[in-house]
């Protein structure tokens, strides 16, 4: 009977996945050999700007399979182009992407603009990171907060927090994270309307598509650029654009709002540290999102063993103690986290 596949269903279902107190999830950190690491130091502490970026550059470096996803096509790229059911859309939109592309590099219709910045950093309180001014740790600028997985581990594996990845102060490790902005949105806006008032819905939603892989790729050319010479731990680094967008690299780029650090509200110390709306006129709105909108931020880890992963559910325990370290309410704090959110 329905009655009896139900039952089925429910008997064979999963179970849920058991939720560690918070403290007992920091217990279970992985453990990174510290003692026997160097950190990389960077180029350069502070931040750099980069005003006018060559969007020439930007182009072999385009993941392009999200571009098809905007159009409603699902399918990776190049194979898309010969999909049986897509392919013919696809190559079309492909050709007039190629056009686009072309006009706004000759005609210089789109700005990439820049602000990354490094500084000396330590791991505090478990799951905040403190970030200072200069190597002595005299003047700290601002402090970053985490959060770890929550849920139960299999044999052993680690509750992980991207504050894992930064040295902790009691180790007397000297360390250092990164932080950038990057755009390619001043100029889309004013290009968009044109289109939109000529009622040309088509070439408004490719400029803004183009417009936010520019920006993806921006941060990427940065990131490889960080990787490569200023903060140079990876000198030896020869990717093909392939490998590049596979993150086949060492060292992590995570943005908040994203699954490794879902607090949105931590964009805006990323800012203040970067003076990010000074540096490549980029602004935070109300609800933290970024314009012009194809722009992309976060962090640079260097740590070899710097990992993407995701949050997942978390509990009032975590939620209350990251309400008081950050000084909010809990109910501010519940309602940014609201998706991550097991109670």
């Amino acid at each position: 009977s329905e009655y009896e596949k139900v039952r089925e269903r429910v008997a064979n279902r999963k179970p849920r996945s058991r939720q560690l107190a918070y403290a007992r999830s920091i217990e279970n950190a992985p453990s990174l050999d510290w003692a026997n690491y160097q950190p990389p130091c960077p180029s350069f502490l502070g931040t750099r700007v980069f005003d006018s970026f060559p969007l020439e550059d930007l182009i072999d470096t385009i993941d392009w399979t999200p571009f098809f996803i905007t159009w409603e096509l699902a399918g990776k790229y190049p194979k898309i182009l010969e999909d049986k059911v897509a392919g013919e859309q696809a190559r079309e939109l492909f050709s007039d992407a190629q056009a686009m592309l072309k006009r706004i590099v000759d005609e210089k219709l789109l700005t990439a603009r820049a602000t990354i910045g490094f500084w000396p950093a330590a791991r505090i309180n478990g799951d905040d990171i403190a970030v200072y001014a200069d190597e002595d740790k005299t003047s700290q600028l601002a402090t970053l907060h985490h959060l770890r997985q929550q849920t139960e581990k299999p044999n052993g594996k680690p509750n992980y927090s991207l504050a894992d990845f930064i040295a902790p102060i009691e180790s007397g490790v000297q360390d250092y994270i990164g932080g950038f902005c990057v755009t390619t949105g001043h100029g889309v806006d004013e290009l968009a309307a044109e289109y939109e008032a000529a009622h040309d819905d088509y070439n408004s939603i490719m400029l803004k598509a183009l417009a936010d892989r520019l920006a993806e790729s921006f941060a990427e050319h940065i990131h490889r650029l960080v990787r490569r010479e200023l903060w140079g731990y990876a000198d030896d680094e020869n990717l093909s654009n392939v490998d590049l967008i596979r993150e086949q690299y060492r060292g992590i780029r995570p943005a908040p709002g994203y699954p490794a650090c879902p607090d949105h509200t931590e964009k805006a110390t990323l800012f203040k540290l970067l003076d990010a709306t000074n540096g490549c006129g980029v602004a935070l709105s109300d609800n933290y999102a970024m314009t012009p909108a194809s722009s992309v931020s976060g962090f640079y880890y260097s740590h070899p063993e710097s990992d993407y992963f995701a949050v997942g559910k978390i509990g009032r325990d975590q939620v209350e103690s990251l309400a008081q370290r950050k000084g909010e309410t809990v109910s501010v704090m519940e309602r940014w986290l609201a998706p991550n959110l097991s109670y």
